[in-house]
């Protein structure tokens, strides 16, 4: 994975900043359609917030539940954060259908929440901060089916239908403090629709090579 970039930085520093949102926990998450780009990002932000841990929804979701995983995200994640606590949640492995022995998540001073429906209306009160890998549907989905393969059409098939109706129910974008945009090299970071009450002079900003500036 390529190193974060000043603007992938420049953000981690004023995620710091953030007063606590869930007991100690800084609790970031990173939404958008499936296919954007999300878990690379979080990936990097986490690099530059010093390794902080991150919570993959596709660890929490199942076959059975797409998106009716919320009680146990509550149960199994929030609460003990709330408490101060290390979380322990059991992963699901999407090739045996079955959920995993269970994982522990530290309570860490930031921790990331990665996936589809992380910005849900059930989370958005747990949340220091709402980011949005902006990026069209129909684009998302299109570089999520090149990236699975041919095997996983029928399942594509029925997420694209499952996503669609979940954010139709419950849209996270317009919560969105930040909009993140992938670029040729590296990201742009936007203001959100929600706008940022912790804005500086330096919100938007972009990475990459100085013709991108």
């Amino acid at each position: 994975m390529k190193p974060p970039g000043p603007a992938v930085r420049r953000l981690a520093a004023r995620l710091r900043r953030l007063p606590p949102s869930c007991g100690p926990v800084r609790l970031i998450g990173v939404d958008g359609h499936a296919g954007s780009g999300k878990s690379t990002f979080a990936g990097r932000l986490a690099e530059a917030l010093g390794g902080a841990p991150v919570l993959h929804l596709d660890d929490i979701a199942s076959h059975a539940e797409l998106f009716a995983w919320t009680g146990r995200l509550l149960t199994e994640v929030i609460e003990p954060f709330g408490r101060g606590e290390t979380a322990h949640y059991a992963p699901y492995d999407w090739r045996a259908h079955h959920f995993g022995p269970p994982r522990p998540l530290p309570a860490a001073p930031v921790v990331l929440i990665e996936g589809v429906g992380a910005g849900r209306r059930a989370l958005r009160p747990y949340l220091a901060r709402l980011l949005w890998l902006e990026m069209a549907p129909e684009e998302a989905w299109a570089r999520g089916r090149a990236r699975d393969g041919e095997e996983q059409r029928e399942f594509w098939d029925g997420w694209v239908r499952a996503e669609a109706h979940h954010f139709s129910d419950d849209p996270s974008r317009p919560y969105a403090g930040l909009l993140v945009r992938q670029l040729g090299e590296g990201y742009e970071v936007l203001p959100g629709p929600l706008g940022d009450p912790s804005a500086h002079p330096d919100v938007t900003h972009r990475e990459g090579p100085p013709a991108m500036w």
